[in-house]
């Protein structure tokens, strides 16, 4: 059966603008045939909706399968909670993990938990050695809803756009300890906070919004976070979180492309 492809633009600050999904139903190909469907389309992420036994999302990015996408489960959600009403349960592919998914007035919003981050060592020369020039203004930390991330602070907006970071060094020192790449942030005058994220191939379009980011960053923080991201790509978004102590939401909107 030729599988149903829906492709959303999520987290944009406007309609026609975000980061692109492709949302695959009705496909039966095996992990190799997604991964060079993924390598082969012009977006930065797929999620395959495999629905035999509840639902399950299988997410792809053009270089790798990935344990978890939240931009492509916001994606996965809006098509999803078109016909039903939810929340509604659903789990990863790759590790299993339990997420909700809700539609709200502002957008639709995953709800997950955070996950214990794998203990890796951060010696002080580290942060400058993945991104050369960078001056932190807060000690680095690892934190994770789904994939765990490297967090770097640094003083504003200018310091976050001029950065220049090693890709091949963030990503053989991601490999080594199991970290999907670096999210720098700092805090913008008007109080939210503004991010990038580095874990891009070498000549790998840049990511104009990350989720998971924004949750890790959330637990890091624990408090709600409004999150902006992709203005130097092209693509601005917003990223809006929802901490209560007990449960995390990570949301924004979804459009049809």
């Amino acid at each position: 059966m030729t599988p149903h492809r829906t492709e959303l633009l999520c987290f944009g600050t406007r309609p026609g603008q975000g980061n692109a999904a492709l949302v695959l139903r009705g496909d039966r190909s095996s992990v190799d045939e997604r991964q060079a469907l993924a390598r082969a389309s012009s977006v930065g992420a797929c999620v395959f909706l495999d629905t035999d036994d509840g639902v399950t999302l299988d997410f792809y990015y053009p270089h790798a399968r990935s344990p978890l996408c939240l931009h492509a489960t916001l994606a996965a959600a809006r098509v999803l909670l078109e016909t039903a009403p939810g929340p509604l349960a659903v789990r990863t592919a790759l590790t299993g993990q339990r997420l909700t998914l809700h539609r709200q007035a502002d957008g639709v919003y995953v709800e997950l938990v955070p996950l214990v981050p794998p203990m890796v060592p951060l010696p002080a020369e580290l942060p400058a050695r993945l991104v050369p020039g960078i001056d932190l203004v807060a000690a680095p930390a690892v934190a994770s809803v789904g994939s765990p991330k490297l967090l770097l602070r640094v003083a504003g907006p200018a310091a976050l756009h001029a950065l220049r970071p090693d890709l091949a060094a963030i990503q053989a020192w991601g490999r080594e300890h199991g970290i999907n790449g670096c999210y720098v942030w700092c805090e913008r005058p008007d109080g939210a906070l503004e991010g990038r994220n580095f874990n891009h191939p070498e000549g790998g379009k840049e990511d104009s919004a990350t989720g998971v980011a924004a949750g890790a960053l959330t637990v890091l923080l624990g408090r709600s976070l409004q999150v902006y991201q992709g203005a130097n790509v092209g693509q601005p978004c917003l990223i809006r979180t929802v901490w209560d102590g007990d449960r995390l939401l990570v949301g924004g909107a979804a459009d049809y492309a």
